[in-house]
């Protein structure tokens, strides 16, 4: 067990701030002390100031991080005495001073938080005391699946037999799962559980992967509907336990009461539909505790998660994984043509086919589905190609499509455009669909961290949801998206951080004005920037800132069921609508504008330099006081990272007023109109002043070598630790030898000081 005082926690890896093609990690939230009652138990939070500052400060702090982590006693210490938050109390006081002596244990700590949960029963206790499962490698839950897994345990110690936990895609619900069915199956509370899912990939992967210490022995998936008894975790897809044949649904050869649990992933799927086949499974199981995993909860008149589970016990949003950086944020590309407000044929105009096409005028909501313009088609993955050129060809890449048709047309065009690398590569791009047996086959390549084809893959519905995209980079919506659910579901498949591969953010192109949808109130994670290109602009945003059921028992994906034939297209009502397929249309791009979202999730309207005049003027109330703080600041990089957590791009900025030009130029130039200088031009002003000249030869070339250094890459290069250790540096002598040319190490650290106040002349 590990330690119940554990000092200096950080339970956040820092928002991943980007700007332009850079990125940096903004600071992650700390906390001074965690008090556990166990591990993975947090009972109280203390954080110690010291004895100069009241003993109260740093409760506000405090009570945050306790909010975020869900601990219910609060306390701060000078290291005199301490303050006491009792976030269980509903009467009388909240908070008092405590001596040391009067410090309350873990026990009793403990006791008064089950009183308020009201789990008093023995058998209570037991279930929300278990341990969590340990291995070797020391791995354990992060702060907000430990909250999942903990509110989910009590409520099934206080009798909840329908819980929900909502949590963005990329945030582990299955490794969440695994720690919820461990502990409640080491109790011995639920013995025999079942996990159901939506895709066979899933049901291995969960098998072999976060489920693998149960043991092979006690686990077993459920194929081809034969069911065996002997085991106590099954492993099922919710149609390999349905059948439209009454006599074939499998799931009633095991008798209501077998299951003590069933989990239910991706529960938005179709669990909570009244229609649904598979919503009888749940209804035959019901005595068991049913426990729906989803990033999505569906509300609507139809369907509705909340009418069956209730309230989730816990929700983790996108955009909290996104500030927390722990999900990778994005960038938007608003791509506008000279069609999508509207095209009318000329009278008795004849589609490709023969077919003479219906006078009306059509939209983006027609396009594709009932009209295909080849030259509206050529245009987008002109476009997409065009991106990837400028970025990374090898980016992983999904283009979402209308219906099959188009996925297979699209990929046609991006092929044509791509062909220098289809002509080595022939699975350069792919289409991804429920037909194609070959795409399919293509699809474990795709999902391979480790594969680098295919690249692209053009896809309608098969790969919203339930598919591990780890390093898709980029994501095209030519597809009329209206779903907040089937958004975010999207927008999922780029939210996976590999840092160590370089995937840190992910861009999506939007065509079809989909991504409107952050202006819905029930969209919770915005973008980092939303750029629309001008037609003479690069695509690439500024540095400012099935027709058959897939084989193996796959869920049917109901937007693939469409025709590959011309002309028909089947849009699941009992009418045929005609699909006409036009050319020589001419279309081209138009824009609008380029928008920012803020670091407050708002949406800035204003130009990107008054945006940041404003946030640079919060926080300096003049040039005077910014000249104080960045002279007394021993690592401009944090103050930079901290301009940057309040909404100050620097690198968005450098590229309106200059690639040379400093941090404190920028700042001084954008918020309090000083003249801007270069890098150079500061370098150049201080050789002039020759000030080296009261140093040895040998402390001279190092003051030299470091001059040059800023010139070239900026002031936060020659603060770094290792710069003696750099080139040209470790050629003049070693870093002992060089510390030595100043005397002693404070000394070598007052030169590299009074050079900073040359470079600003502030000194």
């Amino acid at each position: 067990m590990k330690r119940q005082v554990r000092e200096e926690v950080s339970f956040t890896d820092g928002r991943i701030i980007v700007q332009g093609k850079l990125y940096t990690r903004g600071k992650s939230k700390r906390a001074d002390y965690i008090l556990y009652y166990k591990s993975n138990q947090p009972i109280a939070i203390i954080e110690a100031k010291d004895n100069k500052k009241p003993v109260g400060s740093g409760m506000q702090q405090a009570l945050e991080y306790s909010e975020i982590l869900q601990i219910p006693f609060v306390f701060t210490s000078n290291g005199d005495s301490f303050v006491f938050h009792d976030r269980t109390a509903t009467e009388g006081a909240l908070e008092q001073e405590l001596s040391l002596e009067n410090f309350p244990s873990p026990e009793q700590l403990w006791d008064k938080y089950l009183r308020y949960t009201e789990i008093e029963t023995p058998e209570a206790k037991e279930i929300i005391e278990t341990d969590y499962f340990v291995d070797d490698s020391g791995m354990s839950p992060r702060y907000y699946q430990q909250n999942a897994v903990n509110r989910t345990l009590e409520a099934v110690a206080k009798g909840q037999d329908r819980i929900i936990l909502v949590m963005a895609t990329g945030t582990g619900k299955t490794y969440t799962a695994f720690n919820i069915i461990w502990r409640l199956w080491k109790t011995g509370v639920k013995k025999r559980i079942l996990f159901l899912a939506d895709r066979n990939a899933l049901l291995t992967q969960t098998k072999n992967g976060d489920f693998s210490p149960f043991g092979n022995d006690i686990m077993h998936i459920i194929k081809n509907r034969k069911i065996d008894k002997s085991y106590q975790i099954y492993f099922a897809l919710y149609q390999g336990l349905t059948s439209n044949d009454e006599e074939k649904n499998a799931y009633k050869e095991f008798s209501p009461d077998f299951f003590d649990l069933v989990v239910i992933d991706e529960c938005h799927r179709g669990s909570a539909a009244e229609a649904s086949a598979w919503r009888d499974v749940l209804t035959y199981f019901k005595s068991a505790t049913h426990v729906g995993l989803t990033a999505t909860p569906k509300e609507t008149k139809d369907v509705s998660n909340m009418e069956y589970f209730g309230e989730p016990v816990y929700t983790y949003s996108l955009k909290q994984g996104i500030e927390d950086g722990f999900l990778a944020p994005y960038k938007v590309v608003r791509i506008t043509t000279s069609v999508d407000d509207g095209w009318r044929p000329t009278a008795g105009l004849l589609d490709k086919y023969g077919n003479e096409i219906k006078d009306r005028i059509y939209n983006l909501k027609d396009y594709d589905k009932t009209l295909a313009i080849d030259e509206r088609t050529e245009v987008v993955a002109k476009k997409i190609t065009e991106y990837l050129k400028a970025t990374d060809r090898f980016a992983k890449t999904i283009v979402f499509c209308t219906d099959i048709d188009h996925a297979n047309r699209m990929r046609q065009a991006l092929i044509n455009e791509n062909a220098d690398i289809v002509a080595k590569h022939w699975n350069y791009c792919v289409k991804i669909t429920g037909d194609d047996e070959v795409g399919k086959q293509e699809l474990d390549n795709f999902t391979d961290v480790e594969e680098r084809f295919p690249v692209i893959a053009t896809t309608s519905k098969m790969l919203t949801t339930g598919i591990d995209t780890k390093m898709v980079k980029f994501i095209v919506l030519e597809s009329n998206i209206q779903s907040v659910t089937e958004f975010k579901q999207i927008i999922g498949r780029g939210t996976r951080i590999r840092e160590a591969e370089g995937k840190v953010y992910f861009t999506i192109m939007d065509f079809r004005k989909a991504t409107n949808i952050f202006a819905r109130p029930d969209f919770d994670g915005d973008p980092v920037q939303i750029y629309e290109p001008k037609p003479d602009e690069p695509v690439v945003p500024p540095d400012e800132e099935d027709t058959a059921q897939p084989d193996n028992g796959e869920p049917p994906n109901q937007d693939d069921f469409k025709p590959t034939k011309p002309n028909i297209n089947i849009d699941g009502s009992e009418d045929v609508v005609k699909k006409y397929y036009v050319n020589d249309v001419p279309v081209s791009i138009i824009h609008e504008r380029v928008q920012y979202y803020g670091n407050d999730g708002k949406l800035i309207t204003e130009s990107l330099k008054d945006y940041s005049k404003k946030n640079i003027e919060k926080e300096f109330s003049s040039l005077d006081d910014f000249l104080q703080k960045w002279n007394a600041s021993d690592k401009k990089e944090e103050l930079i990272r901290e301009l940057a957590e309040h909404g100050v791009l620097l690198e968005a900025l450098r590229e309106d007023v200059g690639k040379d030009l400093d941090d404190f130029d920028l700042i001084c130039h954008i918020a309090f109109d000083q003249p801007a200088l270069t890098r150079q031009e500061r370098a150049n002003k201080v050789r002039k002043r020759n000030y080296f000249t009261k140093y040895s030869e040998t402390a001279q070339k190092v003051l030299n070598s470091l001059l040059d250094k800023y010139e070239q890459e900026g002031i936060t290069s020659i603060e770094q630790g290792s710069i003696l250790k750099v080139q040209p540096l470790n050629q003049i002598g070693s870093a002992v030898e060089l510390v030595r040319a100043f005397g002693k190490k404070k000394d070598f650290e007052q030169a590299i000081k009074d050079l900073e106040n040359e470079i600003y002349n502030i000194a």
